[in-house]
């Protein structure tokens, strides 16, 4: 029986990790060699949306390259070796620390040929930039084959390329539109597209430009190829030691309960949000500070914010809401994971939003903690973690939830960017772990903003720049029904359900609340993340959840 490409892509994924997990294990592997073919080959099958033209053995994937090189720390293109670290005491040495734009991760660069890349965020983490690596490498083959002919002698376009880069470094002018015009021969692309990337390129605050990104990813393939200096990616013994034990959520979910515990807040009823850092701050103080009286005036306090308006309404906010309850915890653990501690007992104001007044006495006023988005398989470990009870000496004191609340952003199989989705279950991709679970929030909680919502199940999957149109329609036309698909879910629920269900160390009745606004539509052409990020168009979908996660927690 014939398999159709969703069945074949599907495998695809799970050779992909178990090969990403066998490597892991041995301790390091050569991306050319036998194990990193099997990568590759993995990956052209799968074909992943984000990466666009990765299948195609002339043309370069300019997009899928940006958002890779914005994920990864500026300069690694230049290394032939990758080492994934833990924190292992590299943020106290002298080597400056890089950290990429899109993945808060600190990385190193040791030398001319060694970046070391930390990794604390768990497994999801090391598999995503394995997958990055790969389709670098891949990359860096066709401009290889692009830039000499089948005797291994260079062409003309190479060699002028060369001279530009140099000249770039050196900070000497050069011909923008003749350099494009060499650069459009070796990575196959048209003289405008070519254009477009090296202008998005020079954009970027993370990112090398173009023309050396290219160079020097073909440089170290024709080094392989012709003068067998291998590239290579290893693990270090501790990273290898660590991952899978909770070291750094415990470290986090730790010194946050000891801050509850310094403020006598451990004992307060306490509801959880994961979510961004800034729109639970500026929707509770916005309102307090400025006297609003809706959630549109609070929307446009939260553009005003967001297209750098002069008026210092984020310092005032922020000036506001540090004398009255909040407490700012930024990560100290290597999670990357920020916290904020909202004390409504501090508060000046008896509200928090119109027309929900806080409770009178001090200990029944609830405490808000708010986590930064976490990272797929970390949601789990930090979640988890935060959830036992606080241990202290031979005292252990369970934390009362009462609510956990999940915003996230998540990519639509139905919709467009910014439009809603209420999950009604988690589905982990690649396994039997089905979390069904009973959503607090409905679809008619969102409806009548001009946003489209959608309702029903959601697929948590291993990694979104794995996702193809093949696995994302059957998941979307199968009896699975599903609206979208995002990385933290099934994790969260598993903490969730394990804590309230199975350790009793929170109320068995713990409120949930889930919803995600779409930052892309990967069955939609030009909709992938790869084609940019929301910008003004997030707003309204961010602040519309946060207020309504707010009124439903204190109704």
């Amino acid at each position: 029986m014939k398999r159709t490409r969703a069945q074949e892509s599907r495998a695809a994924i799970e050779r992909l990790y178990i090969t990403m997990r066998h490597l892991f294990m041995r301790g390091s592997y050569k991306p050319m060699g036998v194990s990193g073919e099997s990568l590759v080959s993995s990956l052209l099958v799968l074909s992943p949306e984000i990466y666009g033209l990765v299948t195609d053995t002339e043309k370069i994937e300019l997009e899928g390259l940006l958002y890779v090189m914005e994920r990864l720390p500026r300069g690694i293109e230049e290394c032939r070796y990758v080492q994934l670290i833990s924190r292992e005491g590299y943020e106290s040495a002298n080597f400056p620390t890089l950290v990429p734009n899109r993945r808060k991760r600190n990385c190193y660069r040791v030398d001319q040929d060694q970046m070391f890349v930390e990794m604390t965020r768990g497994k999801s983490d090391i598999y995503d930039i394995l997958t990055h690596l790969t389709f670098l490498y891949m990359e860096a083959e066709k401009i290889r084959l692009n830039s000499t002919d089948h005797k291994g002698k260079i062409n003309l376009n190479w060699e002028m390329l060369a001279k530009i880069v140099k000249k770039e470094s050196l900070g000497e002018e050069f011909d923008q539109q003749a350099a494009c015009s060499y650069l459009s021969h070796i990575t196959g692309r048209t003289f405008d597209e070519t254009q477009q990337s090296v202008d998005k390129f020079k954009a970027s605050s993370n990112s090398n430009s173009l023309f050396s990104i290219v160079y020097h990813l073909g440089k170290l393939a024709m080094d392989e190829f012709y003068e067998e200096k291998d590239r290579e990616i290893s693990f270090s013994a501790t990273l290898r030691e660590r991952v899978g034990h909770h070291v750094y959520g415990e470290l986090w979910a730790n010194r946050i309960k000891a801050v509850l515990d310094e403020e006598g807040l451990l004992e307060r009823p306490i509801h959880v949000i994961s979510a961004n850092l800034h729109s639970v701050l500026n929707t509770i103080y916005g309102f307090q500070a400025f006297g609003l009286n809706s959630f549109e005036e609070i929307e446009q306090i939260a553009l005003d914010i967001s297209v750098g308006s002069k008026s210092n309404k984020a310092k005032d906010i922020h000036n506001y809401a540090s004398k009255n309850g909040f407490i700012d915890l930024p990560d100290l653990s290597g999670t990357n994971i920020g916290v904020q501690i909202f004390d409504t007992a501090k508060m000046s104001k008896d509200s928090i939003l119109p027309g929900i007044v806080l409770p009178k006495e001090d200990k029944k006023k609830p405490v808000i903690l708010v986590m930064d988005y976490a990272f797929g398989e970390q949601a789990y470990e930090c979640f988890d973690e935060l959830l036992k009870p606080y241990e202290k000496g031979s005292i252990s004191t369970p934390l009362d939830i009462v609510t956990a609340s999940i915003m996230g952003k998540a990519g639509i199989l139905k919709g467009t960017k910014g439009d809603l989705m209420i999950p009604t279950s988690h589905v982990f991709e690649g396994t039997a772990d089905n979390y069904p679970f009973k959503n607090e929030f409905k679809k008619e909680d969102f409806e009548g903003f001009g946003l489209g919502v959608y309702e029903g199940p959601m697929i948590t999957v291993l990694g979104t720049s794995l996702q193809n149109k093949d696995v994302l329609a059957y998941f979307m036309d199968s009896s699975w029904k599903a609206i979208g698909l995002e990385m933290e879910g099934a994790h969260y629920q598993k903490a969730i359900q394990a804590a309230s269900k199975i350790r009793h160390s929170i109320r068995k009745n713990v409120k949930v609340f889930y919803a995600y606004y779409a930052s892309d539509n990967p069955l939609e052409t030009g909709g992938t993340l790869a084609s940019g990020a929301l910008g003004m168009d997030g707003v309204r979908p961010t602040y519309l959840i946060t207020h309504r996660i707010l009124e439903r927690i204190f109704s």
